[in-house]
Formats: C-alpha cells, sequence, structure tokens
C-alpha cells in the first residue's frame, strides 16, 4: 500500500500527514474566496494580491523582483500584472531618482478604493475562526508560524518577515524576545509579517 500522506488510511496513523492533508483545504479554500473575488471585481488573483501588498508595505518592497520572491513566481509574471494594473490606473510608477529605469509602484487613488473592495475576501475564514477557543487558536499559530520559519529556512518559503528570522530576536530562558521592543513575545505576539523586520 502506498505510505503517500495523501492516502486517506494513512493519514488515520500519521498526524503530520492530518495537518497537512488540513492545510491543503484551507488553501484551497483560500484560493476559493480569491477567485470569487478576482471575477467580481475584473481582476486576477495576483493582482488583488498585489494590491493588496502594496497598501500595506514600505515602497522599497513594491518593485518587481521583491514581489515576485513574494509571491513565488517569475518576474514576467508580475511585469504582467503589473502592466495590466497601471492600464487600470490602479497603481502608479515611481521611478527612482538614482537609475530611471527602476521603479517601484504605489497605489492610485482608485487603487486605494479597489483595496478597501477587495482585502475583505477572506472574512469567512476570519468569522470561523473567531468562534474558536483562543487558546487553541494561540497554539495552532504557535505551530503554523514554526513551519513557516521552517520552510523559509529550507528555501520552500523565499521570502519572510517572522520574528523567528529577525536579528532582534533571542530566545531567553526558553522564551522568546524582542531585543527592539525590549518586551518578551507570548506565542500570539510573534509577528509574520513585521514592519520593522531586520534579517539576521
Amino acid at each position: 500500500m502506498s505510505k503517500s500522506i495523501f492516502n486517506p488510511e494513512n493519514q488515520n496513523n500519521n498526524l503530520s500527514a492530518k495537518i497537512i492533508a488540513g492545510l491543503e483545504r484551507i488553501s484551497e479554500a483560500f484560493k476559493v474566496l480569491l477567485w470569487e473575488k478576482a471575477k467580481t471585481l475584473g481582476l486576477s488573483p495576483i493582482q488583488i494580491q498585489i494590491l493588496i501588498f502594496i497598501a500595506y508595505h514600505k515602497l522599497d518592497q513594491c518593485n518587481v523582483s521583491h514581489l515576485a520572491k513574494e509571491f513565488n513566481v517569475t518576474k514576467p509574471t508580475i511585469s504582467d500584472a503589473v502592466r495590466v494594473l497601471i492600464k487600470k490606473e490602479l497603481i502608479e510608477k515611481v521611478i527612482s531618482s538614482s537609475d530611471s529605469r527602476s521603479y517601484a509602484i504605489q497605489l492610485s487613488p482608485t487603487g486605494k478604493n479597489m483595496v478597501m473592495d477587495t482585502e475583505n475576501f477572506a472574512e469567512p475564514l476570519e468569522h470561523q475562526l473567531h468562534q474558536i477557543d483562543n487558546k487553541l487558536l494561540e497554539d495552532t499559530f504557535a505551530v503554523l508560524s514554526q513551519l513557516i520559519h521552517k520552510l523559509n529556512r529550507t528555501g520552500l518559503l523565499s521570502v519572510q518577515r517572522t520574528c523567528f528570522s529577525c536579528k532582534f530576536y533571542s530566545n531567553k530562558g526558553n522564551s522568546s524576545y524582542c531585543n527592539l521592543l525590549e518586551s518578551p513575545l507570548s506565542n500570539a505576539d510573534i509577528r509574520l509579517d513585521c514592519p520593522e523586520f531586520q534579517g539576521v
């Protein structure tokens, strides 16, 4: 019999396999919600993700090279999406003062309105999470944050701004601590996308 983690019989005795199967299903739900929103607004999923990302991140992270790493896609894929978003007047180029061939992107006023219309696509997931006991949520997040960190270290996730990869993070007496905030961090305090992140 196949030892595949996707074989339901193997999952009965393999908790890791069950978790992977669960993550796959949640991923499918996320994609369905994103696609539904995209179809409603005449955008592609990656275009929506780009708009939401540049709404909340620094300008130096909002260029084709960084976005390609962020979403684990090729530069041409991002370039095509950016071209369409410019044509739809949802984003604007910000030309580098040091290199006229280099540019970042920012939202236009129309783009800011579009983000308000798009960023609620994951609310059905959030609604379900609000109905789960907070201690269970904290334990789940602790596992997810560790898994994301480990996937980043193996190269499966190319860009992460999580506490565990930050130069300000330390582990004191088996407890997490932020040297920038000068504060201990509970499991729930760990950030997956920290604006103050600096790589080690």
